[in-house]
């Protein structure tokens, strides 16, 4: 469908000059990041999870920046249909447009930004996150911690998706607002479930935070109840972003992508620099997820050992024990946030180490040439860890990973046996469990365990 929308509060007040910038896009090499990233928000509700094959879905579709002497409008040629009502976008759609809009130029524009992420310091990273959540209005300051992130896979059983919600229901009851990954299963859940309790808590307008970046936005489509959609340049600012705006994390089933963000944040809670850091961490399911979580604790017992072990606890089948953890844990990093005169909107004295934060490439020799041993500091190999799980993300759903495998084959993951056998049973698993695509999508593997 075609159509010319408007901003509903976002860039609807605009400078001369700043117009010019955004025209800059429609003609520019930003224009084929902005288009992809458009088109996944505007593919919202269907069932695929591919990038490569979105774009290629919809060869036709365009966007344009209209300028108007009160600001701009967005022009949309051969969009889904699915972001449409009665011939009319979706609110929410047309928001998160702007959002990308807004996200993109902000990132290849602004002077301080583009200085941060050019530099090597861990505190410029860490700069250039803190300038991007404020941009997109996530820092809010002047309020008690409460928000939670919810990390889990878009490709979950129904079951899995009903307790997701439950969960989010009590935190909702509980005043406690939800930030994801922004997409589908067991990141759209709880941000269903927190409005209902929200509503009966008649707590007006409930935060439901969206975080996500370029790569995987096709496949996570943002659902239309996240209401702050954040697009951050790269999965490595995605992941602090959730770590420096979140006050606790709750984790539910997944596949190689909730891997990746549980090693994630295992290897920064790990550093000697965080030991003393509250940070609460529960992984929750229904009774049927006992058996996941089992073979994750296993898993994380193995490879990174029994300190990795007592970071978080694991809730099975009782949504108000994870909501009332979840504000007994906040109310120790508020203290200690009091105490130590920190932010209670970021969190500056997380320390994440330069490994956590540099890009990394999925690319078929990095993937090669992975450090997977012992002789290396637990928190260093989880980090390691962590880019073997962001390579077969990327040769699963991304379109630039899925293109790389075909053009040059299954990626090639190699280590020391007892670190990769583990890493074998778990992704065989995941496979086995329908966890690496959505439900009726058939699975081909992107990668092997030498």
């Amino acid at each position: 469908m075609d159509a010319i929308i408007s901003p509903q509060e976002q860039l609807n007040i605009l400078s001369k000059a700043e117009v010019a910038k955004l025209l800059d896009v429609s003609q520019s090499g930003l224009y084929k990041l902005f288009r992809s990233c458009a088109l996944a928000v505007l593919n919202c509700g269907n069932s695929l999870d591919d990038g490569k094959e979105l774009l290629e879905r919809y060869p036709d579709f365009a966007i344009q920046i209209i300028q108007e002497e009160r600001g701009i409008k967005l022009e949309v040629k051969g969009a889904p249909a699915s972001a449409f009502v009665d011939g009319q976008m979706i609110r929410g759609i047309a928001e998160h447009l702007f959002a990308v809009l807004r996200d993109v130029v902000f990132a290849s524009s602004d002077e301080r930004l583009l200085r941060s992420l050019d530099n090597d310091r861990t505190e410029a990273t860490t700069d250039a996150v803190f300038h991007m959540l404020r941009n997109a209005d996530v820092i809010r300051p002047k309020v008690d911690p409460n928000v939670v992130v919810c990390w889990g896979g878009h490709s979950i059983s129904m079951g899995e998706y009903d307790y997701t919600k439950k969960v989010g229901y009590q935190m909702g009851l509980r005043g406690l607002d939800i930030c994801t990954g922004c997409g589908p299963g067991a990141m759209k859940g709880p941000m269903k479930g927190a409005t209902i309790g929200h509503a009966k808590q008649r707590l007006g307008v409930g935060r439901y935070i969206g975080i996500t970046e370029p790569g995987i936005i096709a496949a996570e489509a943002p659902n239309p109840i996240v209401n702050e959609l954040t697009i951050m340049p790269d999965i490595e600012k995605r992941l602090e972003a959730f770590v420096r705006a979140g006050h606790g994390i709750v984790v539910f089933p997944g596949g190689a992508g909730t891997a990746e963000e549980i090693l994630y944040l295992l290897g920064i809670l790990l550093h000697p620099d965080n030991r003393e850091l509250p940070f609460p961490l529960v992984f929750t399911g229904p009774g049927s997820a006992a058996d996941y979580f089992r073979q994750i604790d296993a898993f994380i017992g193995t490879t990174l050992g029994p300190e990795a072990q007592q970071k978080y606890q694991i809730i099975i089948d009782d949504p108000e024990k994870v909501a009332k953890a979840m504000v007994g844990g906040i109310a120790s990093v508020r203290a200690f946030r009091k105490q130590t005169d920190d932010a209670y909107y970021f969190n500056w004295q997380l320390k994440i180490p330069r490994d956590f934060q540099r890009p990394f490439a999925p690319t078929h020799e990095n993937m090669r040439n992975l450090q997977l041993n012992r002789e290396q500091p637990n928190h260093q190999l989880a980090a390691n860890l962590r880019r073997a799980f962001s390579g077969i993300v990327a040769g699963n759903v991304k379109d630039e990973g899925i293109r790389a495998i075909e053009a040059n084959g299954l990626f090639e993951i190699s280590g020391e046996q007892s670190i990769m056998q583990p890493v074998d049973d778990l992704l065989t698993a995941f496979q086995n469990q329908g966890r690496m695509k959505l439900p009726g999508s058939h699975y081909t593997p992107c990668y092997r365990i030498v």
